[in-house]
């Protein structure tokens, strides 16, 4: 397996009752499609507003990001608060910083 840096993370929309979570290995870009994105009936996130970014995970290896969002899109929603609240305990929307 290439080392490189993949992300699995999850975003909500501004009143945090729906969660997506998605995979990819630009997470600057690819919030910035989201938010793009918002109000666009075509994908879950745009639907759903959820551009606004609450976790995430750093991965070298593709496989184990990969692994990690399947386990992750089969969590309930009170898993994944529960998930986001033991990095992120006051659910604050997060920043990328290059």
């Amino acid at each position: 397996m290439k080392q490189h840096n993949y992300f699995v993370y999850i975003t909500s929309n501004p009143t945090k009752t729906v969660f997506y979570v998605g995979i990819t290995n630009d997470l600057q870009r690819r919030l910035v499609e989201h938010r793009e994105n918002r109000g666009k009936p075509e994908t879950f996130a745009g639907r759903y507003y959820c551009y606004k970014l609450l976790y995430y995970e750093r991965f070298t290896y593709v496989q184990h990001a990969i692994d990690t969002e399947k386990e992750l899109k089969l969590m309930s929603k009170e898993e994944k608060v529960a998930l986001i609240k033991s990095l992120n305990p006051r659910m604050l929307f997060l920043k990328v910083v290059d």
